[in-house]
């Protein structure tokens, strides 16, 4: 059996240079490919055949987290472990709901990626050490699909508002409806987004940019 073959895509290439020193330490690890962005890597797919792709979650052209359909759909056997800086449980849970295979910061990068790699390898779901109070067949029942459901475009509507920073009693007004309908609609968003407080609601309209 040859070497597990990589592809790194990151638009930070300092960060890929030290990634892939990281990585040629193992023997058993081989990069084969690097992207800068999410459209250079599906081409780049269209020629390389990877075990496993390190993936970071926001690249210019075609962010990262988007691009994992559409790696799956040119490469199905690939795996994909989602390299960021992002810790919120929201994007953790979006990326395995979407099909990635793991998720690992990138502030974590060294001795302890080995071992998510190996984990992916092995054909577990790898999540950051934060998130171990978890059981695993949560994570495994989101990768299967098992996700709680997508926000309804009326919960995007108002996720766009909240990023605009507009009241609970200004939604009700622009959209004709009551405020307890939108406090419905918030709490059903943060359930679905596993999201606890409404700073966090903010803070991930703001990343996902709903403004």
């Amino acid at each position: 059996m040859g070497p597990y073959r990589l592809v790194l895509a990151d638009d930070h290439q300092l960060f890929r240079e030290g990634l892939r020193r990281i990585l040629e330490e193992n023997p058993d690890l081989k990069v084969v490919g690097e992207a800068g962005d999410g459209r250079e890597l599906l081409d780049l797919l269209q020629k390389l055949t990877p075990d496993l792709i390190l993936l970071d979650i926001s690249m210019p052209n075609l962010r990262g987290i988007d691009a994992i359909p559409e790696i799956k759909k040119i490469r199905p056997s690939a795996k994909i472990l989602i390299l960021t800086t992002f810790s919120e449980k929201a994007f953790v849970y979006e990326s395995i709901a979407l099909g990635a295979d793991g998720y690992f910061l990138k502030q974590d990068a060294g001795p302890e990626l080995y071992a998510a790699i190996e984990n992916i390898r092995r054909g577990k779901v790898h999540v950051p050490r934060s998130f171990s109070g978890q059981l695993e067949v949560d994570w495994e029942d989101v990768r299967r699909g098992a996700q709680k459901p997508a926000l309804t475009s009326r919960e995007k509507e108002i996720l766009t508002l909240v990023a605009e920073g507009k009241s609970n009693n200004e939604i009700a007004e622009l959209l004709f409806i009551s405020v307890f309908t939108v406090k419905r609609h918030r709490t059903n968003i943060m359930e679905k987004l596993n999201l606890n407080k409404s700073s966090d609601l903010v803070r991930y309209a703001l990343q996902k940019g709903y403004i």
